[in-house]
């Protein structure tokens, strides 16, 4: 199963991304975890990101798409593989089109895991974390035993920067306008699903291993 996944900040993506990977035996392939393991490595494509990094540049499409080829050549990767974060423009879309079509390695599908921006909102910005050892809160979801304080080790809890309010609505801002192009580019290759993000974590799973089933392709 070749699956990539789409969704808005605070989806919960990451969780079923995992998830899926573990049920199908295939990595979870999060393009983040790619790039910070390329630049500890020091690995050529890792000092060639750093170097735009470092100018205060985007990494190119070209240099991304060369981690990702490299990552899809692994060993790990013969009975698929779950790409997170990644394609995240109709152009990178394309180039990673080319690049499975030369691997005869085509995509299974796309899964959108759809959650309106209310919620998103209500999600992120009720986060708290620990200051001290990095716990995660919720004022309404998962609240601490006493108020501003970590249960775990009794630091202080915070709101992170990109947690307030009007961050989060500018981040699903742009969110919408970068994808809309990319799930219209899948939509038209009959390779879009949507799950349904909202609710129990375990009722999402359910929902998404449903769609995964319907379209399961044949061993190669």
């Amino acid at each position: 199963m070749r699956v990539i996944m789409l969704g808005p900040p605070g989806a919960g993506k990451g969780t079923q991304a995992v998830r899926i990977a573990e049920a199908y035996s295939i990595p979870h392939i999060s393009t983040g975890d790619m790039f910070r393991a390329n630049l500890k490595q020091g690995t050529p494509l890792g000092v060639e990101a750093k170097g735009y990094m470092d100018a205060g540049e985007l990494v190119p499409d070209d240099v991304v798409i060369r981690m990702v080829d490299d990552r899809l050549g692994w060993d790990d990767t013969a009975r698929g593989w779950n790409l997170d974060g990644f394609p995240r423009t109709e152009g990178q879309a394309e180039a990673l089109d080319a690049l499975l079509a030369d691997k005869g390695t085509p995509i299974d599908v796309v899964l959108r895991f759809a959650v309106d921006d209310e919620e998103v909102v209500e999600r992120l910005s009720g986060r708290r974390v620990c200051r001290e050892c990095g716990a995660v809160y919720h004022v309404n979801a998962n609240p601490p035993e006493g108020e501003g304080t970590c249960d775990a080790c009794g630091g202080e809890l915070y709101q992170r920067d990109d947690d307030r309010e009007d961050v989060i609505r500018t981040r699903l801002a742009s969110y919408a306008d970068d994808t809309a192009p990319l799930e219209a580019f899948y939509s038209e290759r009959g390779l879009l699903r949507d799950v349904e993000a909202v609710g129990d974590i375990d009722d999402v799973t359910v929902r998404a291993m449903d769609v995964l089933r319907s379209i399961e392709a044949p061993p190669q």
